[in-house]
């Protein structure tokens, strides 16, 4: 297969400049049928977390006022937490070994010949895995509040600010085990790895809000622990607390930082 298949674009003649924004729509545009041809991708990203929490809601304790919560019900708490998981997934499990597999397999070293150049599928992987984690978002507070009559968010510009930054989180972890996983195996034993303490601190086995006060404030430090709180305040009409808010940018920024450090193209 040639370099001008792999892109999606022709390459240039000897001397042109790079077309940068036509490259990158081609790039997008090649990577989104390529997207869209892995079922198992698009199912644990899309559909993975609005089933878990169809699942979740469907057992009956969980819709139902727990004073140990606040007069809340479970299946409130864990709206935020099916939002998050979808962009763990999106983060740490699927990305990772899709630019890995193309740096394993020389691909960004042959995007150098044509006008696209490895910035450019950089960026299409996170546009696509930002917006496919956005699509599995609505479904949850679609689902959340058409089936089992949950809120939507009261602080809707907080509760964008917040899944904002835990997508940033989420989908800069991702470049960093893309950093440092030198083959497609190793992303996937290292995204494996980290994906089940994520989980843990988002709250998929217990809500953070649920959790003893130790506990719960340990979580709290971690990236997704600090963005759980962070979605649960704005989901209940309150703005995010600024720690929770901070300490989730302070791991996005050392995601970026780590990332750009350790990422090779070659």
């Amino acid at each position: 297969m040639t370099t001008a298949h792999l892109s999606g674009t022709a390459a240039p003649p000897h001397g042109a400049k790079p077309a940068g924004p036509s490259a990158l729509l081609s790039v997008l545009r090649t990577e989104f049928r390529l997207f869209l041809r892995e079922p198992g991708a698009l199912f644990w990203v899309v559909v993975f977390p609005p089933a878990l929490l169809t699942i979740l809601g469907c057992i009956p304790s969980f819709r139902e006022a727990s004073a140990d919560l606040g007069g809340r019900r479970t299946v409130d708490l864990y709206v935020p937490v099916a939002v998050l998981l979808s962009m763990i997934v999106s983060g740490v499990q699927t990305m990772p070994s899709i630019l890995t597999g193309y740096r394993e397999r020389g691909i960004l070293r042959r995007l150098r010949a044509t006008p696209a150049r490895p910035h450019h599928l950089l960026t299409a992987q996170i546009v696509l895995h930002g917006c496919a984690s956005a699509a599995s978002v609505l479904l949850v507070l679609a689902i959340g509040r058409l089936a089992f009559d949950v809120s939507l968010p009261g602080q809707l510009a907080g509760y964008l600010v917040a899944a904002a930054l835990t997508a940033g989180a989420a989908l800069s972890l991702g470049a960093v085990l893309s950093a440092i996983a030198r083959t497609t195996k190793i992303a996937q034993t290292v995204g494996t790895l980290a994906f089940f303490p994520m989980m843990f601190t988002a709250g998929v086995w217990l809500p953070v809000q649920a959790m003893p006060d130790t506990l719960r404030h340990l979580v709290e430090f971690t990236p997704f622990g600090a963005a759980s709180q962070a979605l649960d305040q704005a989901a209940t009409g309150s703005w995010p607390g600024w720690t929770h808010l901070g300490v989730t940018a302070l791991w996005t920024a050392v995601f970026v930082w780590t990332a750009v450090r350790r990422f090779r193209w070659e």
